[in-house]
């Protein structure tokens, strides 16, 4: 069984994840099995559509309470695109939808002044050095495809962001968790390193 566990709950972008991960030499496979997801030394959250129905989907398998495990535990843990914003405490769309709660904070629409959904490639400023960010060029651009945007409580955690009429968290640390606003698996060279050096830092047992 590989080591890298990419949780399936019906929302994700499950096969350009793998595909990137092994052209990168990390093999991973994916799994809706709870105890999998608590057990693997790594564990991918990736998502796209709505938080209200994947949260409705990560607590009829069981994979809710499997993500809160390895938060407490200090498990290795990889959000990306709605899997950010599902490790929330709440998301306004669906009328504050409940989240994992495990990193404290709220999901907000983007505004109306921008062009919604925000897709295609922007900014991400490096607000602190972190390991994740070994070989990769302050300001790199990333693919975006998203409507909604995390506001944790701790900006502490907040280690990238990006404007797109607001200035919003593209990329949080917080304990064992790191997670990101964009798709690394779109994102060219930088989307690979990102996630070569976010496996690497977690083999190594910290991924803060």
């Amino acid at each position: 069984m590989a080591e890298i566990v990419i949780a399936d709950y019906g929302a994700g972008n499950l096969r350009s994840v793998i595909n990137a991960l092994r052209f990168l030499g990390h093999e991973s496979e994916i799994s809706c099995d709870p105890q999998r997801v608590k057990a693997a030394a790594v564990v991918i959250l990736p998502g796209v559509g709505a938080a209200s129905a994947a949260m409705r989907e990560l607590h009829r398998l069981n994979l809710a309470d499997a993500m809160r495990f390895r938060a407490q535990q200090g498990l290795p843990l990889i959000g990306v695109c709605l899997g950010l914003q599902l490790l929330m405490s709440a998301t306004e769309e669906g009328g504050m939808t409940p989240c994992l709660d495990i990193v404290p904070g709220v999901v907000r629409k983007l505004p109306s002044s921008a062009k919604i959904p925000h897709m295609g490639w922007n900014k991400v400023r490096q607000m602190r050095e972190h390991k994740v960010f070994q070989d990769i060029t302050e300001g790199a651009h990333c693919y975006f495809v998203h409507s909604y945007y995390v506001v944790p409580q701790d900006d502490s955690v907040v280690i990238g962001r990006t404007g797109y009429g607001v200035d919003f968290c593209s990329i949080l640390a917080c304990g064992s968790v790191i997670a990101a606003q964009f798709h690394p698996e779109k994102s060219a060279d930088v989307g690979l390193r990102f996630y070569d050096n976010l496996i690497k830092l977690a083999f190594g047992g910290c991924l803060c």
